[in-house]
């Protein structure tokens, strides 16, 4: 039988002559042609009701939130974190633990210093959360992750205490300056975390409460500070206290903006915890302190990290958009502290100040700088 003429349209519903190579053409054809809308090509059969139903990723994200491909794109973390998240993919990625870490143990030292900025900084916030609230529940895994930061806060504290502790007493404004600097310029990686999302009022509250929040606790220890109390024949009560008291300090270490500093300024233990540490082993009773510290402190991290990361994990969006304002807030919150309140009330008094003013600020400018390139790094290499 022959086939219709050249140059004549087949009838309308006919079928081609050559069946199988036409099937073929357009299997080949929708293979090339990309899925739309984040949309998975549905199997031979399926009903075009469900096609039509079947809302894309972007659609069902709650609240304007991006999902989470985009937001990792944008530099975010993204939002769900397994524990095979948690392995280090480089030695780069074991150094930047070490250096969570040492910020970590320093910012119990140096006020308005939040490890848990730094967390965000290095895109390991969620993932410090989620190791710390599953430690027992996947403890390999999380072990081996919080291993560089635990060795890193060691020696962050260490260093704090022997050297950065004796630079603020040599010049205090300089070196706040250079911490406040290096917060200040890492601030659009917080910033990073909300792109994209709505701007509505309540969002914009938050902010502005976590903005509040920090810099009215530093006033508070500043213009109410307690006296200094000491650690010298304490009674029951006040060994529960200091459990309490390291519960406080574990939650500024996981609430980006909160000082540690800050919360023992407000308490009075400060300086006698600072001067402590060179006393204990003349009074082995300071031991029991500083154990009911720890106690308290690794209460706080395992719980508290548990409940935030929830947190995020459901309401995420509006939760960074107050942690930027807690981030902002404890910048503020380094120039204006009871450690460096009484630098400036010095400078009233007739000191000079010209050279430790002119030093603080190109040390803050070069902070700045450095951390803003570093950032800019960070989001070339998520790119």
């Amino acid at each position: 039988m022959e086939g219709p003429e050249k140059g004549t349209v087949p009838e309308e519903g006919a079928a081609p002559e050559n069946a199988a190579e036409q099937c073929a053409e357009t299997a080949h054809a929708g293979a090339k042609k990309p899925a739309t809308d984040g949309a998975a090509a549905l199997p031979a059969g399926a009903d075009k009701a469900s096609a039509i139903g079947a809302a894309p990723a972007e659609e069902r994200a709650a609240d304007g939130a991006e999902p989470a491909e985009e937001r990792a794109a944008d530099g975010a973390e993204p939002a769900e974190i397994t524990a095979d998240d948690l392995r280090y993919k480089s030695k780069g990625d074991v150094a930047k633990g070490g250096v969570l870490g040492f910020f970590i143990g320093l910012a119990v030292i140096v006020p308005g210093i939040s490890g848990s900025t730094v967390a965000i900084i290095f895109k390991l916030y969620r993932k410090l959360l989620f190791a710390l609230g599953n430690l027992f529940k996947a403890f390999k895994k999380c072990a081996r992750f919080l291993v560089p930061i635990v060795i890193g806060l060691v020696v962050g504290f260490v260093a704090g205490f022997f050297a950065v502790d004796k630079l603020l007493g040599v010049s205090m404004f300089a070196v706040v300056a250079l911490f406040a600097g290096l917060m200040f310029g890492a601030v659009p990686a917080v910033t990073d975390e909300i792109k994209g999302e709505k701007k509505t009022a309540p969002r914009i509250l938050l902010l502005i409460v976590g903005f509040c929040v920090p810099v009215a606790i530093s006033l508070i220890s500043s213009l109410v500070l307690a006296g200094e109390r000491s650690l010298e024949n304490l009674n029951a009560w006040q060994y529960i206290l200091f459990v309490v008291l390291g519960f406080i300090v574990a939650i500024t270490q996981i609430v980006p903006g909160l000082s540690a500093t800050a919360i023992l300024m407000m308490a009075g233990y400060f300086r006698p915890l600072m001067d402590g540490v060179g006393n204990i082993f003349r009074d082995p009773m300071l031991l029991l302190v500083y154990a009911c510290l720890a106690v308290g402190f690794v209460a706080g991290l395992l719980t508290v990290s548990k409940g935030l990361d929830r947190l995020l994990a459901k309401y995420r969006a509006p939760s960074f958009f107050c942690i930027v304002g807690l981030s902002l807030g404890s910048v503020v919150t380094m120039f204006f502290n009871p450690e460096i309140y009484a630098e400036y009330q010095s400078w009233a008094a007739g000191a000079s100040f010209a050279v430790d003013l002119g030093v603080g600020l190109a040390l803050f400018a070069v902070g700045v700088v450095a951390a803003y390139f570093f950032v800019r790094y960070e989001r070339k290499k998520k790119a």
